[in-house]
């Protein structure tokens, strides 16, 4: 496993804590992982709603 380094604002950090906090994730690691997981299997099914199809220019995670 490769080691990324991000900057997350910490309104984000600190619901990925209460996540952990309750048990829904073993760390904030796994967290994340599970969140760009599921980013990933999204963009590859098309499982989006027709509502919320975004071009990936106007998606703020795919802006680099």
């Amino acid at each position: 496993m490769e080691r990324v380094t991000l900057r997350i604002p910490k309104q984000q950090i600190e619901e990925v804590e209460q996540m952990v906090d309750s048990g829904e994730f073993p760390n904030r690691s796994e967290a994340i992982r599970s969140a760009v997981r599921e980013m990933l299997a999204e963009q590859d099914t098309g499982q989006e709603r027709p509502s919320e199809k975004r071009s990936r220019e106007d998606r703020s995670w795919a802006r680099v």
